[in-house]
């Protein structure tokens, strides 16, 4: 593995992370307003929202909130790639397998240490990119205007509502994702004696990786996002247990909390591997030309 300096691994980090959710932004805002509202998800009225969205709204009002997205993101995507490589030489000093592959458990501690760093220090452009999916523009027109409106409204600790949800969801989440990413990778050295996979092979692989961790932590991202848009709502979602007792109790298990969960492997895969395979060959090609 090149050794990278922590500016390089933010850069292509942030670069990363932006190509990836703006390529699946459309299916991300999709999801989120399914995820907070008592209706039934199907495949077909997700492509029907989609649709009358772009009808009322025009082609852009499909890629609302992703300005936020974006603030939230690049920081996220910069931090969690950056950490994870100061992670991985940190814990395979640690294990004596310095500039090697990690063993499972520490190549999992790194992962999910790096996603709940991200996800700590950028929270509240997490909470402002939820609300700003859910809502009409005439409640939010910007960025800044979210931050105002909840602090004056709702108080300052609102930023933070659904805060634990997300860090307990992201550790096995980031975890997981990277865990299964790295560990194709080697797999895949090992048996093709190629130290570096074929960029449609690091897509794959990190589609496996998407599919699976986004998986394994869905119903805590579903209750994160009812917490953060019950100002908006109308609902008084306080406590994580709260909120999945009052999730399943109204819409059951299936239906409530893995609501949205097949729209989720159709751009979950599709937006980690993008990232993945983008942060790898920026990364690489950053270091040949150094």
């Amino acid at each position: 593995m090149p050794s990278w300096s922590a500016l390089e691994s933010l850069l292509c980090g942030a670069f990363a992370g932006a190509v990836a959710k703006t390529v699946i932004a459309p299916l991300d805002r999709t999801k989120i307003i399914f995820q907070v509202s008592s209706k039934r998800f199907s495949a077909k009225e997700a492509f029907r929202l989609i649709y009358s969205t772009y009808i009322k709204d025009g082609l852009f009002s499909l890629w609302r909130g992703n300005s936020a997205t974006m603030v939230r993101v690049m920081p996220y995507a910069a931090i969690q790639f950056c950490s994870h490589e100061q992670y991985k030489r940190l814990l395979g000093s640690c294990y004596g397998f310095q500039g090697k592959a990690l063993p499972p458990f520490p190549r999992f501690l790194a992962g999910s240490l790096a996603g709940t760093t991200a996800a700590m220090l950028t929270y509240p452009l997490d909470m402002v990119r939820a609300r700003m999916a859910v809502t009409a523009r005439e409640m939010y027109s910007n960025i800044m205007h979210v931050f105002v409106r909840i602090s004056q409204e709702e108080g300052v600790k609102t930023l933070y509502r659904g805060f634990t949800p997300t860090i307990l969801g992201v550790i096995p989440y980031a975890g997981i994702t990277f865990f299964t990413y790295e560990t194709l990778k080697k797999l895949h050295a090992e048996k093709t004696k190629r130290s570096q996979p074929y960029p449609y092979e690091r897509l794959a692989f990190g589609a496996c990786a998407g599919l699976i961790g986004q998986s394994a932590s869905y119903p805590l991202d579903v209750v994160r996002r009812r917490m953060q848009t019950a100002g908006v709502t109308g609902s008084s979602y306080g406590t994580i247990l709260g909120t999945m007792r009052e999730i399943i109790t109204h819409e059951g298990v299936i239906h409530g909390l893995y609501k949205g969960l097949s729209m989720n492997w159709v751009k979950g895969p599709i937006a980690v591997g993008i990232s993945f395979t983008t942060f790898d060959i920026t990364a690489l090609k950053l270091f040949t030309q150094s």
